[in-house]
């Protein structure tokens, strides 16, 4: 009962006061026993993948719309639709928690209708998923404005972007060259039990077959290993720093390639990491101790390096640019719902403010590694383009063999061999 109520409420303020369902889920988690965490998060993230799909069902069978103080209500009838269609929990055992939650909401007037509602789920769900899939932004759980966006952008595989979205992630592992190479620390993982593949593209990427804690993993309070998804390993991979370079890592937090970079060259000059929240940046700081590694950690603006760094200029540069996370959404489902479309120009013009920035920091000879979350052009390929063209003395470095100045980069898809969305685009400067 009380995971239903806290699942709700976690809901309704994502939805209906845009809050990050990362920010709000420790909190809700600490309210519930320690049995039902994991419960709880598969019920709010649940809920976020699928919100459109069950709203519009919820809707069907609603006399009339549950407003302004009733709305958790309404959030919490979502939350018993997702158990009674996407999960293996009882349907008795989903209805009868689901309603008694309504006392936990202070809403127990409403017992009688979250209880006809979810029933007539029940009794009606062929009937009731019918109506809603006729619309593929409804189906697929999207919402119109990025559907569109995407279709536009890939016209033949738009549709399996959005079903890859509402997938559950793998849990994919770096191993720690400087413990083991990977075979060997893949047999490590099969003595303890736990099955695993490597992946084809990032060489320390090990791909579990299921998620397990992370102190099942052999060595992992000394670092033998970190939890990054393949996509991301190859952040580090293609900057290819070298010893004794200075390197910048921007918009850094919460760490896992700044770890990454290091534990690929361990003779590195020095690695300055930069990131605007301070918060996020403990993240990074953590990392590093339980690594056991040293970077300069410092909290600055990366569209203003003169207010953080009066040293020499870069060999290399890893911007990790700030984006709309549309490549992640399977981790991250209330994306979904929290981005806005005017978001997007949004990020794209900062994007460019940073790249600008940055490039006055990077020495003539030097390498900068662009790379973003997202699989919408306008923060990728279209803003890689327009920096080489207001960019005299910037040169394009292809990643592959259709990577050219004039379709730059190489955009990696949701779902594709298990791995996040994620766009790479590398320049070099003029010397």
């Amino acid at each position: 009962m009380k995971t239903r109520a806290a699942a709700a409420q976690l809901l309704h303020q994502v939805i209906n006061q845009g809050q990050s369902v990362s920010t709000l889920l420790p909190r809700f988690q600490q309210e519930v026993a320690a049995k039902d965490r994991a419960l709880l998060q598969e019920l709010c993230f649940g809920s976020l993948r699928w919100y459109s799909r069950l709203d519009a069902i919820a809707k069907q069978l609603l006399e009339k719309p549950l407003k302004g103080k009733y709305q958790p209500v309404h959030a919490l009838l979502l939350v018993g639709i997702y158990q009674l269609l996407y999960t293996r929990i009882p349907a008795h055992a989903a209805l009868a928690e689901t309603v008694n939650a309504c006392k936990l909401l202070k809403a127990e007037p409403f017992r009688g209708m979250v209880n006809g509602v979810l029933r007539n789920v029940q009794r009606r769900q062929d009937e009731l998923i019918a109506r809603v899939d006729a619309l593929p932004q409804l189906r697929l759980a999207h919402p119109n404005w990025l559907v569109k966006r995407l279709q536009q952008a890939y016209p033949e595989r738009w549709e399996q972007i959005l079903e890859a979205n509402n997938q559950h992630p793998p849990m994919w592992i770096r191993v720690n060259a400087r413990h083991h190479d990977r075979s060997h620390y893949l047999s490590l993982l099969l003595q303890a039990g736990l099955e695993a593949e490597p992946d084809a593209l990032a060489e320390a990427a090990l791909r579990l077959a299921r998620p397990v804690d992370v102190t099942s993993l052999p060595g992992f309070e000394l670092g033998h290993c970190s939890v990054q998804d393949a996509a991301a390993q190859m952040a580090a991979q293609l900057l290819e720093a070298a010893p004794g370079e200075l390197v910048l890592d921007a918009c850094a937090a919460p760490g896992g390639k700044t770890a990454h970079i290091l534990e690929r060259q361990p003779e590195l000059g020095q690695l300055v990491a930069v990131d605007l929240d301070a918060e996020r940046l403990q993240r990074v700081r953590q990392n590093l101790e339980r690594i056991v590694l040293a970077a300069t950690v410092l909290q600055g603006d990366a569209a203003r390096p003169e207010d953080w760094w009066q040293g020499p200029q870069f060999d290399r540069i890893l911007l990790d640019a700030p984006c709309s996370a549309t490549g992640v959404i399977r981790r991250h489902p209330d994306i979904k719902w929290l981005r806005r479309p005017e978001d997007i120009a949004q990020l794209a013009a900062l994007q460019g403010r940073i790249l600008d920035a940055l490039w006055a920091r990077l020495k003539p000879g030097g390498t900068l590694l662009y790379a973003t979350c997202s699989i919408l052009p306008d923060e990728n390929g279209e803003q890689i383009r327009a920096f080489l063209q207001r960019t005299p003395d910037a040169l394009h470095r292809p990643l592959h063999e259709h990577d050219s100045p004039a379709q730059p980069g190489w955009q990696l898809l949701p779902g594709e061999a298990g791995r996040d969305g994620f766009y790479y685009a590398k320049l070099s400067k003029k010397a």
